[in-house]
């Protein structure tokens, strides 16, 4: 396939000195914009910057490979750079490696499946052989580097050759296009040189390709996990010992990745192989143990973050629904027929209400669930988040309930393997059935109603909350919001508020709400207004960071952050504190989340009406200016060191 479809001369760049990965990053985001790949430079950047948190795209070789998938890219494409002088602190899969030739990919939400992505897989499979990586590194003229990109990949005429072992194997990495690509052709030439069949299915941006036929699959001895993320369809393996590693490993040492494969595979041996794919199907034994077991710690904060992760969409859509009830029965005054049974205004007003009121904790608990023993797990998931919703348990108790659920299930699995004639009639009796009984013994005799009376006693000071008291909670939320602008700690004070506003209790998540806006607004303020202490990228960002933040997404201050954390991030946790203090010291409640600046209308109890509206929008206003004079001052004294020296 030829990779010039997907980049010009124009996109090339040899000979290049950059100081730093994010100067290299930016330089290249700019030639994409230039050469009219994108359609919003600052939006792509922050795709770009976000995955850079995720893992590691230094590679080995010199290679490096930032990529970022969104919206804001017209066209898949990519813009290469070689390097005069290495970076050597880029973040590698291989340690000590210096870059010397990055390729950033841009990659377009709607265009994941499409032929576009296929030339960035072929890119990805090229510059893996070295030799050829050499000719890249090696050209004098972009029009040279051009001509190598069009070159046809030789295809090597070898004799048949009879391999000792099967090995099928699947690789995956979170965004779905680089890491997954070069694992898979690591494993499939580290095989070739093992005297090993290596067959790869790739589960990437671009859907799942070279899907394992069910042959393959029937005569393999063992299959690999090469995976960061969930692998789709699993239980296809799982008459095969399974041996899962991180995506990374096998660009480090892929030959160990195979031969420890192989040992387990000797260890533990096949199962019964079925006989078609459907059976396979039908005998879903979940996921097999890690190699690299996870700390419990480690397990449930992942099962906790999946939780959430799958009820946003739900809280959001619920939230959204009951405002819009809200709104119809306010502006049109049609209060009436909101409340009559059966109205279409009432049907709408009970949909959103159920979606977000009885749904809600269900479906925590099950991907809570889900996330550690896979699709056994469902069934008693979802059980224990309706038990948590009898016994008033609360958001404490539905996370409770998926944890309980899930290691259940997990011990029903090595206590009675779904095996033999009767691995269908376990997999879809034994283990729902049982898992379900023991979950509602636990939920409704043992641990769920501590745990209820602990929710509903965390409830209670929640509410009895005021003042300076009340003002001390914001201010932690606040805190808390803009550390890491969505990452992990934003997380849990999510996590956090919207388990409060399932108890009833209002005032933490209209605080959250109002934070959400600090950090856009002071990036905006401070790049705009005092432009001299911030470089030209900084400004253009500021210039739509203000946007985002009426929306509620606080990741637009990101590359500001990243530009000089500590100072940013004390300026934005500072002006945040402000803000959620004054909005929970007023006692200001919200119950529709996600609503962004319409919030403002949909806001309860403390003063009412107009008033609400105003201190909730003022005060993060007022956080924002906040923000914005600690943080200019504090780049005032460090622009005013480096004039000196």
């Amino acid at each position: 396939m030829n990779l010039q479809k997907a980049t010009s001369k124009e996109l090339i760049s040899l000979g290049c000195t950059f100081g730093t990965k994010m100067e290299a990053i930016q330089y290249l985001t700019d030639q994409l914009d230039r050469a009219g790949k994108l359609k919003n430079k600052q939006e792509f950047l922050n795709s770009v910057l976000e995955r850079e948190k995720i893992s590691e795209t230094g590679i080995d070789m010199g290679l490096a490979v930032p990529h970022g998938k969104s919206r804001a890219v017209k066209e898949a494409s990519f813009a290469v750079a070689t390097l005069k002088t290495p970076i050597k602190d880029w973040k590698s899969v291989v340690a000590g490696n210096q870059v010397s030739i990055i390729f950033l990919l841009a990659i377009p939400e709607e265009e994941a499946g499409s032929t576009h992505l296929a030339l960035l897989s072929e890119l990805m499979t090229r510059v893996s052989d070295p030799s050829y990586l050499e000719k890249l590194k090696r050209a004098e003229t972009p029009e040279t580097f051009y001509r190598l990109l069009g070159e046809n990949k030789q295809e090597e005429k070898t004799p048949q050759k009879q391999y000792a072992k099967t090995v099928v194997a699947v690789t995956a990495c979170p965004a779905g296009i680089a890491h997954t690509y070069m694992a898979a052709e690591a494993l499939v030439k580290a095989g070739e040189e093992l005297g090993v069949k290596v067959y790869v299915e790739k589960q990437g941006a671009n859907g799942v390709e070279d899907r394992h036929r069910t042959e393959i699959l029937r005569n393999a001895d063992v299959a690999i996990f090469a995976t960061d993320v969930a692998v789709k369809d699993s239980e296809r393996f799982s008459h095969l010992p399974i041996y899962k590693t991180k995506v990374s490993a096998p660009l480090k040492d892929a030959k160990g990745v195979i031969l420890s494969a192989l040992n387990k595979a000797e260890r533990e041996g096949k199962a019964s192989t079925r006989q078609d794919a459907e059976h396979a199907n039908a005998v879903h034994q979940g996921i097999a143990e890690e190699d690299g077991k996870e700390s419990v710690g480690s397990e449930i904060k992942k099962a906790v973050l999946t939780g959430i992760s799958y009820i946003i969409p739900i809280i959001i859509a619920g939230g959204m629904i009951n405002a819009f009830a809200v709104l119809i029965a306010q502006g049109f005054g049609l209060q009436e027929l909101y409340n009559m049974d059966n109205s279409w205004l009432w049907l709408f007003r009970k949909m959103g209400g159920n979606t977000l009121g009885t749904l809600m904790i269900p479906m925590l608990s099950a991907y809570m669930a889900y996330s550690l023993a896979d699709k056994t797990a469902l069934a008693p998931g979802f059980s224990a988040g309706v038990a948590a919703n009898l016994i008033n348990g609360g958001f404490l108790c539905g996370m409770l309930g998926g944890l309980v659920a899930g290691y259940v299930i997990r011990f029903l699995r090595k206590a009675i393997p779904a095996k033999g004639v009767f691995a269908g009639f376990i997999s879809f009796w034994i283990y729902p059935v049982f898992g379900t009984l023991v979950v509602g013994i636990v939920m409704f005799f043992i641990l769920g109603k501590p745990v209820a009376w602990l929710n509903q006693s965390l409830t209670q000071i929640l509410s009895s909350l005021s003042g300076s008291n009340a003002g001390l909670l914001g201010a932690i939320l606040g805190v808390m919001v803009s550390f890491d602008l969505g990452g992990p700690v934003n997380k849990a004070a999510y996590a956090f508020c919207v388990g409060a506003m399932s108890d009833g209790i209002l005032m933490p998540y209209a605080a959250f709400a109002s934070i959400k806006m600090v950090s856009a607004f002071a990036v905006t303020m401070s790049t705009l207004g005092f432009k001299k202490y911030f470089s030209k990228e900084e400004q253009e960002a500021g210039m739509s960071t203000w946007i985002l933040g009426l929306a509620g997404i606080t990741e637009g201050a990101i590359p500001v952050m990243m530009a000089d954390p500590i100072r940013v991030i004390f300026a934005l946790c500072t002006g945040s504190a402000v803000t959620g203090a004054i909005v929970a010291s007023c006692n200001i409640g919200l119950d529709v989340p996600g609503a962004g600046i319409f919030s403002m209308f949909l806001l309860k109890n403390g003063m009412g009406g107009i008033m609400n509206a105003l201190i909730w929008f003022f005060a993060a206003v007022l956080g924002a200016v906040v923000s914005t004079a600690i943080l200019v001052v504090l780049k005032k004294q460090k622009f005013e060191k480096a004039k000196a020296k």
